[in-house]
């Protein structure tokens, strides 16, 4: 397992390397449906990513955001996300990253995440641990909900129809503050090395958390969905913390499913 991770820490970086390069040049974007963005940057860090995982591991399924991949018949397929925020990318905004996940017969085994703009290279073994640049790292040791740190995000997608507002506005109140960094994959990193206390989100695909779930689990964190119950890569959100704040965030989310509010949305008035 350890050269599967080992390879895919070498093609991130490569693919990371292939970003910042299009990142520098401003390129342009179009759209992916009503609202999604792409790049040629995203492309470009798919194809090198599929050809690089496919010379290596030629019978391994792959999974890749922008339809790169290809299935088979093996126990092993990697979820790939050649550029997570590339609506942060499109406008220039440094917070993307490479992200590989690898599962083997349905269960995650190894995970890479890297973040090109500040260096940093997260990487993760089933039963290994978790590591940021080759140093081990444990989530936050915070016991109390109000003295946490949050992050979520805001799909583009159906934005109109999007209730995560309710859930943003109970956690911002509850909280010492929510963060929207727009790279899942870099919150639920954040998650695994202590920067974050949790994170929450509807909606996200496999390859946007492949990786890190497993990572916040080896960094000693948990991983459910939003009321509790054990998530897979298909279910429709999913909530990752420290594991000492999770039972108080999951009443929390109880209540706010139920439509009960503890602090009531502030009513807009003219200055």
């Amino acid at each position: 397992m350890a050269s599967f991770v080992e390879s895919a820490i070498e093609i991130a970086h490569q693919a990371g390397s292939l970003l910042q390069h299009y990142f520098e040049r401003h390129v342009a974007f179009e759209l992916k449906g009503d609202f999604d963005l792409v790049t040629e940057a995203d492309r470009a860090s798919e194809k090198l990513i599929v050809e690089k995982l496919s010379a290596l591991f030629p019978d391994h399924a792959i999974v890749a955001e922008e339809g790169g991949g290809h299935e088979s018949a093996s126990e092993y397929r990697w979820y790939v996300d050649p550029l997570d925020g590339t609506t942060n990318f499109a406008h220039g905004y440094p917070v993307y990253n490479v992200t590989l996940g690898l599962e083997k017969a349905g269960e995650l085994i190894g995970g890479v995440i890297f973040d090109p703009t500040r260096g940093e290279l997260f990487s993760c073994e089933k039963g290994s641990g978790a590591f940021l640049n080759g140093r081990r790292i444990h989530v936050s040791k915070t016991g109390k909900l109000d003295e946490s740190l949050f992050s979520t995000g805001f799909p583009s997608r159906r934005r109109h129809r999007d209730v995560n507002i309710y859930f943003y506005y109970q956690l911002a109140m509850a909280t010492h503050g929510v963060r929207r960094g727009g790279a899942a994959a870099i919150d639920l990193a954040y998650v695994a090395c202590g920067r974050l206390e949790g994170f929450w989100e509807f909606g996200l695909s496999p390859w946007d958390m492949a990786a890190g779930k497993l990572l916040v689990t080896e960094a000693g964190g948990v991983c459910t969905d939003m009321t509790g119950a054990p998530h897979g890569l298909k279910s429709p959100h999913i909530l990752t913390d420290n594991g000492l704040i999770h039972e108080e965030t999951l009443a929390l989310f109880a209540e706010i499913f139920r439509g009960e509010q503890r602090q009531s949305m502030p009513e807009i008035r003219p200055l």
